[in-house]
């Protein structure tokens, strides 16, 4: 089955265009990338991302594209150093009505239109190298990624979750919190390994939980914080890459 196309991809040009260095600010948060002074010492059971900006983006999505909007929303902020060149769902959802309105291609790989999983991950690993990514974002994508995809593209996909890992994996974190009575949780960007929200964190930033909270209002204050945080974490990635020894990242301080 080939994955359905609403544009055409966007090609990566021969030369790519060079950026002044750019400061971003988007706000305090807990885990800021390391200074300069903490870098680590590259060595072989260590991985290095270097910096790509102005990196090009694929954006996952399964949902509203909430977080697909708000990234979007900052890649127009002057000197942002990415662009979200194509989004992926694996269903129909409000994340591809986003990007027509950006006039960005967007692409679909359904898992019902497989014969299993590993069909359907090598679909969706080919439909996202289309569009030679240098970061792939999984901003609410609700499927688990197989091996051909962490493959194909390791150290590159940055995710963001609704609780302060390694608290409150998985699918249902926002309901776990509240039904385990803690009275702080957040938000969490990481990088993805073979694991469920297992990968080396990038940044944290903790959420009060309320004792009137219910899901709704609790995710919702959570949502505020991701969407800042990603697009941080995404900048920084960008400018900065990430060091990593497959539990703990680092994002090496500013050179200037």
């Amino acid at each position: 089955m080939t994955p359905r196309t609403t544009t055409s991809p966007t090609r990566r040009s021969r030369t790519r265009p060079k950026r002044a260095p750019t400061r971003l600010s988007y706000g305090r948060s807990i885990g800021r990338p390391a200074s300069t002074s903490q870098e680590w010492t590259l060595t072989a059971s260590r991985d290095q991302l270097p910096p790509t900006a102005p990196a090009r983006l694929v954006v996952l999505a399964s949902g509203t594209g909430s977080l697909l909007r708000s990234l979007l929303d900052a890649t127009r902020t002057d000197g942002y150093p990415a662009t979200v060149v194509a989004v992926g769902v694996d269903r129909e959802c409000p994340a591809e009505g986003h990007a027509a309105d950006e006039g960005i291609p967007s692409f679909r790989v359904a898992l019902r239109d497989f014969e299993d999983r590993t069909a359907w991950d090598r679909a969706l690993t080919d439909a996202v190298a289309a569009h030679e990514p240098d970061l792939v974002v999984s901003a609410g994508f609700m499927k688990i990624l197989g091996s051909a995809f962490l493959e194909r593209f390791a150290g590159r996909i940055i995710n963001t979750h609704p609780a302060l890992l390694p608290s409150f994996p998985g699918a249902h974190a926002v309901a776990d919190a509240l039904a385990y009575g803690v009275k702080v949780t957040g938000s969490t960007v990481h990088l993805v390994d073979g694991g469920v929200d297992t990968g080396p964190i990038l940044a944290q930033e903790a959420v009060q939980v309320l004792d009137d909270d219910d899901e709704d209002t609790l995710h919702e204050r959570i949502k505020v914080v991701e969407r800042r945080l990603l697009a941080e974490m995404v900048a920084a990635v960008a400018t900065r890459g990430v060091v990593s020894d497959g539990r703990k990242a680092v994002i090496p301080g500013d050179r200037t």
